[in-house]
């Protein structure tokens, strides 16, 4: 980023700490962390429920058969559910779903893949939990009632984010090696984004989340300010963290201000990334945090 040294997503971590079927298994009961969400319109059991799908899909580079498997499971969870697939990139696709409204409306998106490298890397919270939150964000925002001028909101899976055959530490490049999803959605829908909330690490235990310091402020304030409002102001901060280039970035390239919700001190490029390290309650917060946001940004 121009007067910074911004760091790649994928560069070490900074320090360590059938649809019936399938809809069953959601709305089933959760067992592993014990902890228990508060009362509210986000449901943290369902989204544990999907974070445990994601991972018995074990590893799921881009492209790959796991992951193309698991998004046609993930489609029809989000509302309208479809995929978009990503020019010069064949078997990626993109997960898209949307709340109808006025436009320029609202994107809210994580990535659903997952490391190529180390081999059996699955991803609880480098990319399962974020994903999670999206689909079960989208069903508390259907159930919700939206003026008649509310804004068009969608709900994006990216595909890609990952670089395609070398190491996250090894890419000269991300923005162009990685982030594919993203920028062929930018490309693919100018003009129709207001605001996007991206999420990455937001499903581990000690969840902190400063502000990324690439994130538009302004935004970042009415996050902090969501979270007030449910009672969950502790997991953020408004002060500014590392800069990170995520899935985020090719909106703020093209003038869409921005968010990246990412704990960047989780260790997120390892084999211990697995469902022990989350949190049933830091899940709830985020999901809580961006259902109230989104809620209020698409009635102004």
């Amino acid at each position: 980023m121009a007067g910074r040294d911004a760091h790649r997503k994928h560069g070490p971590a900074r320090r360590c700490a059938a649809v019936a079927a399938l809809a069953a298994v959601v709305l089933a009961g959760c067992g592993g962390s014990g902890e228990k969400s508060h009362a509210g319109r986000f449901d943290a059991n369902r989204a544990w429920r999907l974070v445990e799908l994601q991972l018995a899909s074990g590893q799921r580079p881009a492209g790959s058969p796991q992951l193309r498997r698991l998004a046609a499971k993930l489609r029809p969870l989000l509302p309208g559910g479809r995929f978009e697939a990503l020019p010069g990139e064949p078997g990626l696709r993109n997960v898209v779903g949307a709340l109808p409204g006025r436009r320029p409306g609202i994107v809210v998106g994580a990535h659903y893949d997952t490391l190529a490298s180390p081999r059996g890397f699955v991803g609880a919270n480098n990319g399962a939990a974020g994903s999670a939150i999206v689909i079960e964000a989208a069903s508390a925002l259907a159930r919700m009632h939206a003026g008649p001028g509310a804004r068009e909101v969608r709900f994006v899976l990216f595909d890609g984010e990952e670089p395609a055959k070398v190491l996250p530490e090894q890419t000269a490049d991300f923005y162009h090696e990685g982030l594919r999803g993203s920028r062929a959605y930018v490309a693919a829908n100018p003009g129709r984004t207001s605001d996007m909330i991206l999420l990455d690490y937001v499903g581990n235990r000690g969840l902190f989340l400063p502000r990324e310091a690439t994130s538009d402020e302004a935004l970042w304030n009415r996050v902090v300010e969501a979270a007030n409002e449910v009672g969950d102001e502790r997991f953020f901060s408004r002060e500014a963290g590392s800069a990170i280039e995520d899935d985020h970035t090719p909106f703020l390239r093209a003038g869409v201000p921005a968010v990246d919700l990412i704990d960047w001190s989780y260790p997120g490029h390892t084999l211990a990334d697995r469902l022990d390290k989350l949190s049933r309650q830091s899940i709830d917060a985020v999901g809580e945090t961006v259902v109230q946001l989104v809620g209020e940004l698409r009635e102004e």
